[in-house]
Formats: structure tokens, sequence, C-alpha cells
């Protein structure tokens, strides 16, 4: 009976941002309790993988956020490539309330990040962090209202998420890349091209592409670029259109599989190993400090406010339209929702000042504060809005 109620409750679309709360919950208490010192001692534990001359040594932490995240992006990228060939994304209509909404709420935050830490040289860098938004947790309240939103502003959600991820994506590649090898890229090209002759030539299996994207893995781990983008261009080369043996496109099937895998097991371990910070007086004082205060404005009002007011100039001047069902005030608490930064603005925040454990700690409790306030205040507005409607 027990073993029934937790499948039934996994199925739920809120689901996830429960198991991700109560993750990054866990890991508060281990901070603050005499348990961190096994926290710490848990995810600073090096493991090595050596083959031949090949070998890679890292600290557990950074095997999850390099290795399991990369798994992460490779979904995204999946997701990514159907709604543009076959869904949400793949025409200009669809696409242009979500894509501006996207800009917005990328831009604003960023900006407003800035301009608190533009005269700190290493603080400037972690101006992506208040760019990102966690799809999984604003999705997860979304599903809490049930049908007091209208079905098309989940679909909003998700194509600007989708977006917004894809813009990440980017701003990891071009601005977080450390110092190149250009022997590893060349072996990573190498494999990218195999990969794509594997989906030119139509092979509907994805135990190949799996193999040489594991490959591709470690060559952009070597090459400087951060790893996690080896997913993406992985996720890019699976067929959509092909079928396999049972009839079934390649692409779905991985995404299908990668799906519960993902959500309910890497992203609760990431939440796990990135949120553990130490709660004292001298934590919550430094709320007021540039960085974690730049997070905070940047995600809580960055993002209801770049949203918000990207997509009412577009709707205002006829380049698209609210979504069917919504109404204004459905459209702000959504935007505010947007602000749930938690797992991508932790994972952001991790490369920005990987070699700064000071500001990594700062960062945090920035990041928790922001999303919090973008959740509570963007549930209390969708939920009167849905009260007012019925």
């Amino acid at each position: 009976m027990l073993a029934r109620r937790f499948q039934s409750f996994l199925q739920q679309d809120y689901a996830i941002g429960i198991l991700l709360f109560i993750a990054a919950a866990l890991a508060m208490l281990c901070a603050n309790t005499p348990f961190v010192q096994y926290y710490d001692l848990l995810f600073s534990t090096p493991v090595r993988f050596t083959v031949g001359p090949l070998d890679i040594h890292k600290p557990l932490l950074l095997w999850i956020n390099d290795g399991l995240m990369a798994i992460f992006f490779l979904l995204i990228g999946l997701e990514v490539k159907q709604e543009v060939l076959d869904g949400e994304l793949s025409s200009p209509a669809q696409v242009m309330l979500p894509g501006i909404g996207a800009i917005g709420g990328m831009v604003v935050p960023a900006l407003i990040y800035a301009a608190f830490n533009y005269t700190d040289p290493i603080a400037i860098k972690g101006w992506a962090i208040p760019a990102a938004t966690d799809i999984a947790f604003a999705v997860g309240i979304l599903a809490l209202l049930g049908k007091r939103v209208p079905a098309s502003l989940k679909i909003f959600l998700l194509a600007l998420a989708i977006i917004d991820d894809l813009g990440a994506i980017v701003i990891i590649a071009l601005f977080y890349t450390e110092e190149l090898s250009l022997a590893s890229i060349g072996i990573g090209a190498g494999l990218l091209a195999i990969l794509a002759l594997f989906n030119y030539r139509g092979i509907s299996k994805t135990s190949p592409y799996l193999f040489v994207g594991t490959l591709l893995w470690i060559c952009v781990l070597k090459s400087g670029v951060h790893a996690t983008l080896a997913g993406v261009l992985l996720a890019f080369t699976i067929p959509l259109k092909a079928v396999d043996r049972k009839g079934r496109s390649p692409l779905k099937a991985l995404q299908h599989q990668l799906h519960s895998k993902v959500n309910y097991l890497i992203l609760p371990i990431f939440a796990f190993a990135n949120a553990g910070l130490v709660l004292n007086a001298e934590q919550i004082k430094s709320l007021a400090n540039p960085v974690p205060l730049g997070i905070v404005a940047g995600l809580f009002l960055g993002k209801q406010i770049g949203v918000f007011s990207f997509c009412w100039v577009a709707i205002k001047t006829g380049l698209a339209k609210l979504p069917t069902g919504a109404g204004w005030m459905h459209m702000y608490g959504l935007s505010t929702l947007c602000g749930i930064g938690f797992t991508m603005s932790l994972f952001i925040a991790s490369l920005a000042f990987e070699s700064v454990p000071d500001y990594i700690v700062s960062d945090r409790i920035g990041v928790l504060t922001g999303s919090i306030l973008s959740a509570v205040m963007g549930f209390a507005i969708l939920y009167w809005a849905g009260r007012k409607k019925a």
C-alpha cells in the first residue's frame, strides 16, 4: 500500500519540486548540525578513474557537477531539439512570446546583479547566476495550483524555461570556459563528426551514440570547455524521425528513459550536494553584501520585471498574444515564479566562483533567498488570480 502511494506521488507534476525541496532541506540540516563533518567529508572524497594514460581525478562534488549534470543537460538538449523540430518551438508564432519573455528574464536580472557588483572583478563573474530559471521547481509549484491556472500557462512556462536553459548553455560555453586544450578540442570535434555520421546514416540504436558521447564528454572535460556541454552536443545528434526495431523514435525513447532518472535522482543529488549552507547570524548579515544582494534582487525583482515587461511590450505591439485563458495577473504571477533559480543558479554559481570558496558560500544564501521569495509570491499571485477568476 505504501509503495503504491509513493508511486502515485511520483507521477504528480509537483513531486519533482517537493523532492528538490526535501533534498535542499536535508543539506541545510546536515550543514547546521554535527553531521556537517560527514557531509563535507562525503563530497570532498577523491574519486579517480584511470585507463592507461587517461587519468580523471576529482572530488565527489565535481563528479556530480561535471558528470551527473552532463546527463541533465543531455535531457535538456533532447527536449530543446524535440520542441524546435516538432513541438512548442517549431513555428515563429509559438516561440515569439516565451522567447521574448526569456530574453527579458535573462537580461534584466543580469543587469541588476551587475549594478551591485560592477566594481568587484571577482564578484562580477557571477552576473549570470540570477539569469537562470529552475524548470522543475517552477512547474512543480504551478502543478500545486491545479485548475486555478489555465493549461496554456504551463505550456508557456515550459517553452520559456527551455529557451532560458538554452541561453544558460550558451552563457556557460562562452563565459565559463577555462584555458583551452586544442588537442582535446580536435579529438572532440572528430567524435562529434562521428555522431553526426550516425545520425546521417539513420542509426536508430542509442547505444553507439551513448558510447561515443561518453568519449566526447571526456574530451570536453579535458578541453577546458565545461563538460556538461557534451550532453547538449550529444543530444543534438540523436535522431528524432528515425525509428528503432520497436517503432520508437530514438530521441523520444532516450528522453523517456532519462526523465525519471534525472528528475528523481540526479537533480535531488545535485541539490543535496550544493545546497548545504551554514545558517548563523553572520550568514544572515551577509545578505546585505553585494553578491548575495545582487542575486536576490536579480532573481526576485529582475525576473518578474524582465519577463513581464518584455511580454507586455510584445503583446501591446501585436508581436504576440496572451496565452489562451490567461490574464495579466496570471502573467505577472508566472513572471515572478520564473525567479526560482535554485539548481541552475547554484550550478552557474559553482562555475563562476569555483576557485573562491567565500563567494560560493555567500551566493548560496542569495540563490536560496531569492528563489524562496519568488516561489512564495508567485504562488500567492497565481492563487489569487485563479480565485478571482472563479
